[in-house]
C-alpha cells in the first residue's frame, strides 16, 4: 500500500467525521496558542531586560576593581598593572581615570556650578574605547578641559536666593539657565586645602560629551588634565587634592598613585570570557556585563522552561480529544481494516495510517495555533502598554516588549504538539492492528 493510498484513506475518514475532527483540531490549536503566547511573555521580557542591560554599556567592557596581593589583601591598580593588562591577549585597550578627592567650585562669569566628578582620563585609550564628543574636540593644551553634557544645567547665577532659583518641582527656572555655548569659554576652578585657603585655576572648555543614552541619566563630569591635577596636589599637599585635617596629614603615608576607575575592553564578544578568566587567574577583581547577562539568561531560561511546561499541559488536555477521535475512527473503520487485512495489508501499514491521521491533526492544529499566537502577540504589544498607561497612569520604559515569538519557540511548540498528538494516536493505532479479520468482515455483513 503506497503512501498515496494511505493518505487517501485518511482523507476519506476525515471527510466522514468533519465536525469531530474540526473540534479536535480546534482544541489542539488552542493548546498551541496558549503555549506560545504564555512562553512569549518570558521571551519578550527577557529581550527587553537584556536590551536595557546593554544600553549605554559595552558588552566587551570589563571593570577591573583591584588586585589581590600575596597576603590576600586588596590593592589598587598602578601603571604597572595597567601595562600588564594591556599586554594580555584579547585586550583592545584599557581606560583609566583618577578622581579629584574634593568637589571644586566652577565659576563662569556670574554663574557657579559643581561637577558630578572631576577626573583625569587617559584620552588615547578613551578614544579607542569609543568615547565621543557631542561638540568640540579633545584637549591638546594642559589647561583645556571637557565637560559632561549636563554640566551646563548645573550652573546657577550668583547672589540670587535659592528659593527664587528653583520652581516647585525643584528644577532651575528657565530664566536663570545659562544659555550661551560653553565651548571656548574660560572657567575658573576653585579648590581648598586643609587650612580652607582657596586656589584658582583658569581653564578653557574645548569639548562636551554626548548625551547619556538613558533619559534619566545626567552627566556633569569635568575632565581635567594631569598637569592641573598636579597643580592642585601641590597646593593641598595631598594625593588627588584630598582635604585632610592636620592630624590626618601627619599620619598619612605616601603611597604610589593608584587609579580609581579601570576598564579593560576585549577585542570582541568572543574574547570577553577568555579575558575575564585570565584576569581572574591573575587575582584581579573584575566584573563585566557578560557576567550579568549570564545570570539573567539562567534566570529567564528557568522561567521560560516553566512557562513552556505549563503551556504543554494545555496540549496534553487537547490530546484527550485526539485519543477519542482516533478511537472512534478505528471503531468506525473496523470493516475497512478487516478488508485491508484480508487483502494482505501488513499491520505496520495499518498502524501508519492512523498515526498519519493523528499527525495531520497535530500539524494543522500547530499551524493554526501559531498564526493565532502571532496575532495575539502583536495585539498584546500594541494594546497592553496603552491599557497600563491609561488605567494606572504609569509611564512604561521605552521599547518594552511584552511578547516575543522567536523561531526557537515555534519549533519547540510544534515538536511538543506533534509528539503529544502522535502519542495520543499510538494506542488506537495499535488497537487497529489487532482487529480480528473474521469479526471485522462479519460485522460488515
Amino acid at each position: 500500500m503506497t503512501f498515496k493510498d494511505q493518505w487517501r484513506f485518511v482523507m476519506q475518514n476525515i471527510k466522514k467525521s468533519k465536525s469531530r475532527v474540526f473540534m479536535t483540531i480546534l482544541a489542539t490549536a488552542m493548546g498551541v496558542t496558549f503555549l506560545i503566547v504564555l512562553a512569549s511573555v518570558g521571551f519578550g521580557l527577557h529581550d527587553s531586560i537584556v536590551k536595557e542591560t546593554l544600553e549605554d554599556r559595552a558588552i566587551t567592557k570589563i571593570q577591573v576593581a583591584g588586585l589581590e596581593d600575596e597576603s590576600g589583601n586588596g590593592q589598587g591598580l598602578t601603571d604597572k598593572e595597567i601595562k600588564e593588562i594591556e599586554a594580555m591577549q584579547g585586550i583592545k585597550t584599557v581606560t583609566r581615570r583618577i578622581h579629584l578627592s574634593q568637589s571644586p567650585t566652577f565659576s563662569l562669569e556670574d554663574y557657579t556650578g559643581y561637577a558630578q566628578n572631576t577626573v583625569v582620563a587617559h584620552f588615547p585609550s578613551e578614544l579607542e574605547a569609543g568615547l565621543e564628543l557631542a561638540k568640540g574636540e579633545f584637549p591638546e593644551d594642559e589647561n583645556e578641559i571637557i565637560v559632561g553634557h549636563d554640566f551646563i544645567s548645573g550652573l546657577t547665577p550668583e547672589n540670587i536666593d535659592t528659593e527664587e532659583l528653583y520652581d516647585e518641582e525643584g528644577r532651575l527656572k528657565e530664566e536663570y539657565m545659562y544659555e550661551e555655548s560653553l565651548l571656548g569659554k574660560t572657567i575658573t576652578l576653585t579648590v581648598l586645602n586643609s587650612l580652607e585657603e582657596e586656589h584658582q585655576v583658569q581653564l578653557e572648555i574645548v569639548g562636551m560629551t554626548q548625551k547619556p543614552a538613558r533619559d534619566w541619566m545626567q552627566d556633569s563630569t569635568v575632565f581635567i588634565t594631569e598637569k592641573v591635577l598636579r597643580e592642585i596636589e601641590a597646593f593641598t599637599g595631598t594625593p588627588k587634592g584630598e582635604v585632610l585635617t592636620e592630624e590626618e596629614s601627619s599620619t598619612q603615608v605616601q603611597q604610589e598613585e593608584v587609579y580609581d576607575d579601570v576598564y579593560a575592553y576585549a577585542d570582541n564578544l568572543e574574547a570577553v570570557e577568555p579575558v575575564t578568566e585570565a584576569l581572574k587567574g591573575k587575582n584581579y577583581y573584575i566584573y563585566s556585563v557578560a557576567d550579568e547577562l549570564k545570570n539573567i539568561n539562567i534566570m529567564f531560561t528557568i522561567a521560560k522552561a516553566g512557562l513552556i511546561f505549563i503551556g504543554t499541559i494545555a496540549i496534553i488536555i487537547a490530546s484527550i480529544g485526539i485519543y477519542n477521535t482516533m478511537t472512534m475512527a478505528v471503531t468506525e473503520r473496523t470493516p475497512d481494516i478487516g478488508i485491508m487485512k484480508a487483502m494482505g495489508a501488513h499491520p505496520k501499514v495499518i498502524k501508519q495510517i492512523f498515526l498519519l491521521e493523528s499527525s495531520y491533526i497535530g500539524i494543522i492544529g500547530a499551524v493554526i495555533g501559531t498564526a493565532v499566537a502571532y496575532l495575539i502577540s502583536v495585539l498584546v504589544n500594541i494594546g497592553l502598554p496603552f491599557i497600563i498607561e491609561t488605567a494606572f497612569d504609569e509611564q512604561l520604559p521605552e521599547g518594552l516588549t511584552f511578547s516575543s515569538i522567536p523561531w526557537s519557540l515555534i519549533l519547540i511548540s510544534v515538536v511538543i504538539c506533534l509528539s503529544v498528538t502522535i502519542l495520543s494516536g499510538l494506542k488506537p493505532a495499535k488497537r487497529a492492528t489487532k482487529i480480528d479479520i473474521l469479526r471485522a468482515l462479519r460485522r460488515d455483513i
